[in-house]
């Protein structure tokens, strides 16, 4: 028991270097680069991460299956609109396996209009970055590193996470 309450500890102060409220945000006090982050855009194209340099990225994990990501959904395409972010790309990557068309009717049952499509099909990204769930979103500053992560759906659209978010961009 004493191990699990230190292992506990050490994990989240490894992580957190700003105290925030916002729900599931993750802040990483050390920064970590990937390389050779690609995946697919609806096309069937490859993307390289590398490419986008210069710009804040949030890369949020999905599938059609899940009810948090339906419910985050909206206000995930809202913030891609958002004047303010102008700096800001996001890339939705679905890890569920679903086809172009299911996603697409997704998007569609949503209304979602400001964000396309991206796919993981061979779940590589969500291997990479070691993730245990979906939605799951990896922020990355403008220089390539991620530097916090949000497990669990959020409002996108909250006040504080704009603002918060806005001193990244």
């Amino acid at each position: 028991m004493r191990f699990l309450i230190i292992f506990t500890f050490l994990l989240t102060n490894s992580f957190a270097n700003e105290n925030t409220d916002i729900k599931n945000l993750i802040i990483h006090k050390n920064l970590k680069k990937y390389d050779g982050l690609t995946f697919l855009d609806g096309k069937n194209a490859e993307l390289n991460l590398d490419e986008h340099g210069g710009k804040l990225i949030l890369l949020n994990f999905w599938a059609t299956w899940c009810a948090p990501c339906k419910e985050e959904m909206p206000s995930l395409d809202l913030l891609q609109s958002n004047e303010d972010l102008d700096n800001l790309k996001i890339f939705p990557i679905n890890v569920g396996k679903d086809s172009v068309e299911k996603s697409l009717k997704f998007y569609k049952e949503l209304k979602i209009e400001n964000l396309e499509l991206y796919f993981d099909p061979p779940i590589t990204l969500a291997k990479k970055f070691g993730l245990r769930g979906i939605p799951t979103t990896i922020l990355f500053n403008k220089d390539g590193f991620e530097f916090a992560r949000i497990v669990g759906s959020i409002n996108f659209q909250d006040e504080k996470f704009i603002k918060w978010l806005s001193d990244y961009n």
